[in-house]
């Protein structure tokens, strides 16, 4: 049974320089997370395989899930425990023949069209939005709001994670949505104090 987390953190070193990846990890698996993905959108590969094989690692001895974003070459050389690939990055369909049965892999939604994508490729769950405006994903598309993410939960038959904006503020609503879980990147990772913030997020999460 493969175990998708309701609470993902992704670690990113662009938006804030005060932690490394590790650290981030480290302190979200402190504050309740039970994903960790990777979010790396540059550097050399050789370094970002030696950053995944620590949080793997860590994440393994903690009993938490290790994602990979976009890099399904990492994921493979850092025996990760899978992938979560955008609507234009490697085909989700590629990857599952690449890493196998056992692997989690995740696909990014920001519509129906693209969920029921997901759906048909052989995703395990989708990471769905923004459902709030984000400045996190240069990428993101425009926010799709509670009711299109309420739409997306009660049509397609994976497990849900609502993405994009999400805050302490917020996150009651988005649960109410029905989603799976929630997955963050500033929320935590631009907090001065990020496994307090993880904390606070994660009790938000149980409360339903």
């Amino acid at each position: 049974m493969k175990k998708i987390g309701r609470f993902h953190v992704l670690t990113d070193t662009c938006l804030q320089t005060q932690f490394s990846h590790l650290e981030l990890a480290e302190l979200a698996i402190a504050g309740g997370a039970d994903t960790i993905q990777l979010r790396e959108k540059g550097g050399e590969t050789r370094e970002m395989i030696r950053v995944a094989e620590q949080m793997q690692a860590l994440c393994k001895r903690a009993g938490v899930t290790f994602i990979v974003n976009d890099r399904v070459d990492v994921a493979i050389a850092s025996r990760a425990d899978g992938v979560h690939l955008g609507q234009n990055d490697f085909p989700i369909p590629l990857a599952r023949s690449l890493l196998g049965e056992g692997a989690i892999i995740g696909g990014s939604a920001g519509n129906m069209e693209e969920a029921r994508k997901c759906l048909l490729e052989g995703a395990d769950y989708i990471g769905f939005g923004p459902v709030y405006f984000t400045i996190s994903k240069e990428d993101a598309g425009p926010a799709g709001g509670l009711d299109l993410l309420k739409q997306v939960v009660k049509e397609i038959s994976l497990p849900i994670v609502a993405i994009g904006g999400i805050t302490r503020e917020n996150t009651p609503r988005v649960i109410q949505a029905g989603v799976h879980g929630i997955a963050v990147i500033s929320a935590v990772c631009c907090q001065k104090d990020p496994a307090e913030a993880t904390q606070c997020l994660r009790r938000l999460l149980e409360v339903d």
